[in-house]
């Protein structure tokens, strides 16, 4: 990393370059190793009282005093890819949000308001933060005080907690949204990634997908490998909900007590929409990992999304889980952008949010 003019370090960044994506090297006191300085690289999303706030690709928000800033510059606001389809944020994040539906939404300016609440052992609750969630592509219309009290008072009409998703890393991601939700109080509590990669090599894979049996709707023995509890009927329209959606099942053992649908081996969902093809809930028994069930289940729906025109493909996938993060590697996935669940601060006793009341 390249910081030197003339021989010399330079910090050429002010507070004006708030928003733009920027590389400083600042002093540490007790480095590994006994280094002294230390990188980094992220959104710029703050410089007040003295300390620069930076958040990198990941989410995580790095405060950096001024004292120990030693040099510091704009750089490109994403890197070039080097492999995989070429996408924007906006594209892929309407792609997602059509591949896994709401049951309700509504529209605040370009603001989405989604929402899938259904029964939950008697308490009323949200299937998945990605379908009960605010998704900000743009300008609310209003102020962003306005803005995030009507989402507050309509996850509360609906009974649900109010979560605005938010992405990091990539072009045209919401960085500076991000850190102003954090600032507000807003607690970030979910982190995955969004990753592609192109489809037609998946679905050229020497894999042997005879045994994965496709369907255009779910089914009890589907569900009885899904990871998720309590499916009741919305968590059943949001999980066949979007434009071309595909099951895959790999059969498994009978139930020993035959008293129940039979466990698949192996599940997936395949989701294809123009030239993306969406995977998701890709699970394998525990008993069966590491016999390339997984890996043939995405052949099969990547063949399937191949010969219904599709031609990228992307999947989301947790910080923690490892072994799919390898697979998804091995099979030719990057990373695109992380995204984020911010979840608004418990309200005041009698405020408007707590009660409910108005309107967005």
């Amino acid at each position: 990393m390249e910081f030197f003019a003339a021989g010399r370090p330079e910090v050429r960044i002010t507070a004006a370059d708030v928003g733009k994506r920027v590389s400083v090297r600042s002093l540490i006191e007790h480095g590994p190793s006994g280094e002294r300085f230390t990188d980094t690289v992220g959104v710029l999303t703050s410089w007040d009282d003295g300390v620069l706030g930076i958040t990198r690709r990941g989410g995580e928000n790095v405060r950096i005093p001024e004292s120990v800033l030693v040099a510091g510059k704009t750089v490109p606001s994403a890197p070039a890819r080097r492999r995989g389809p070429a996408a924007t944020y906006a594209e892929l994040a309407r792609a997602s949000s059509r591949a896994w539906p709401p049951v309700e939404s509504e529209r605040l300016g370009d603001w989405e308001l989604r929402a899938a609440a259904g029964g939950d052992g008697g308490r009323r609750a949200g299937f998945t933060r990605r379908a009960n969630s605010v998704l900000p592509l743009g300008d609310p219309g209003v102020p962003l005080d306005e803005a995030l009290d009507a989402v507050r008072r309509w996850y509360a009409r609906r009974g649900l907690p109010a979560y605005v998703q938010t992405a990091t890393g990539a072009q045209g991601t919401q960085e500076l949204l991000a850190a102003e939700l954090e600032r507000r109080g807003w607690v970030r509590e979910v982190t995955a990634e969004v990753w592609v990669g192109a489809l037609a090599p998946l679905a050229d894979l020497p894999v042997d997908p005879a045994g994965v049996e496709l369907s255009r709707t779910v089914d009890r023995r589907w569900l009885a490998r899904y990871g998720r509890k309590g499916v009741d009927e919305v968590a059943l329209r949001v999980l066949g909900g979007g434009p071309s959606v595909w099951f895959a099942t790999v059969p498994g053992a009978p139930s020993p007590a035959g008293d129940g649908p039979d466990a698949p081996a192996a599940i997936g969902r395949c989701v294809v929409d123009g030239r993306w093809a969406g995977f998701a809930a890709v699970e394998v028994d525990p008993a069966r990992r590491r016999q390339g069930l997984a890996t043939a289940v995405m052949t099969a729906l990547a063949r399937r999304a191949l010969d219904e025109g599709a031609s990228a493909a992307w999947l989301q996938v947790e910080e923690d889980n490892t072994a799919a993060r390898q697979l998804y590697a091995g099979l030719g996935f990057t990373v695109h952008h992380a995204y984020h669940h911010h979840r608004a601060p418990e309200p005041a006793p009698h405020s408007p949010a707590a009660a409910g009341d108005g309107t967005p």
